[in-house]
């Protein structure tokens, strides 16, 4: 049982970095398919939309009953996602929603503005000036909203176990890492990492 959450800044390979823990670990990854549920329970199919959009250019502005209901329906994927075990859970808050679950580890991926830049113009092949307003629009989103839904600051170290820059660490190297940390919860060693 358990899960481990990622909460990551925009270049800073996070999501890359879930995507190759739980491929090690045989976990399932979730992402947005937790926005697709959780409106989907909501019976908001337009949050979907604003969530997905996180910097706000399709212009959705849902309800506040339609928010309301979607984040009581988040709250309720995560933690039943978290009791079937095995999942590797990519934003969506869950560092503050199961922050009182012994059995999760709560990881945060930063890396440096300018190497996020760097990442981010030459995976989306646009200059450094757009990518880093992209970058501080995220950033910003984000911020915003563990502020306005769950009133925690995004970048408080308390909210998490871990946090890894990727300046200097690959994404191999972060990986370990977090399977190191996780295999240390769970009271098994690690595989393929010596302790």
């Amino acid at each position: 049982m358990g899960a481990i959450t990622i909460s990551r800044e925009l270049g800073s390979l996070g999501t890359q970095i879930a995507r190759e823990v739980s491929d090690r670990l045989g976990y399932r990854m979730v992402w947005r398919e937790v926005i697709n549920e959780a409106a989907g329970r909501a019976g908001a199919p337009e949050v979907a939309l604003a969530e997905i959009d996180d910097l706000g250019l399709l212009g959705v502005k849902p309800t506040y009953r339609a928010r309301t209901a979607y984040h009581q329906a988040v709250r309720q994927v995560l933690q039943e996602l978290t009791a079937a075990g095995r999942v590797v859970i990519v934003g969506r808050a869950g560092q503050v929603i199961l922050k009182d679950r012994a059995d999760v580890l709560h990881v945060r991926i930063i890396a440096p503005l300018d190497l996020r830049a760097a990442r981010i113009a030459a995976r989306q092949q646009v200059s450094i000036s757009a990518s880093k307003a992209q970058i501080q629009r995220s950033d910003e989103s984000r911020r915003c909203y563990l502020h306005r839904y769950h009133h925690v600051d995004w970048d408080d170290p308390q909210l998490y176990d871990l946090v890894i820059s990727t300046a200097h660490l690959d994404l191999p190297a972060a990986a370990a890492l977090i399977i190191q940390a996780w295999k240390a919860i769970e009271g098994a060693p690690a595989p393929g990492v010596d302790t």
